[in-house]
């Protein structure tokens, strides 16, 4: 059976080649605040979702260099000693939550993994792009000249 990303104790499935093991997710469950009726007080609802992107090995084909590098370097700001937390507290389920912190790891992952834009080719504006920037600015000194004070008083 092949796991799917709602599933809320299986492996996660972060794109069609990296899987990561449920063994590699660590979850911490707290009291949440915001609304919860007469279970706001009793049930850790709050979820933490941790995952530590220096060891982990995803399940199938390992993790290839540049791509655990590039993770790790676009998540810099995220991580603390290398684990990547993931909150979810929106909901009164802690189920919910727990999907909720599944599916935003994944998307952080994905992100991550994705391969870098290819670079960007300078350009120059075309001749008639400089003649309207030029008529524009021209336009505007006219306006702004309206608005001046005349002269003689």
């Amino acid at each position: 059976m092949q796991p799917t990303g709602d599933d809320v104790a299986g492996d996660l499935v972060v794109t069609r080649d990296v899987v990561l093991s449920a063994a590699d997710l660590h979850w911490r469950f707290s009291r949440a605040g915001g609304p919860g009726g007469q279970g706001v007080n009793t049930t850790d609802s709050r979820v933490e979702l941790s995952v530590d992107l220096r060891s982990v090995v995803p399940v199938g084909a390992p993790l290839r260099d540049e791509d655990r590098t590039r993770m790790l370097e676009r998540l810099a700001g995220r991580l603390h000693d290398g684990v990547l937390t993931v909150v979810a507290s929106d909901d009164r389920s802690q189920r919910r939550n727990r999907r909720a912190a599944r599916q935003r790891l994944a998307a952080i992952l994905r992100d991550a993994l994705a391969p870098p834009p290819p670079a960007r080719r300078p350009t120059s504006p075309s001749r008639s792009a400089r003649r309207r920037r030029l008529e524009a600015k021209r336009r505007q000194g006219a306006v702004k000249e309206l608005r001046r004070r005349p002269n003689g008083e």
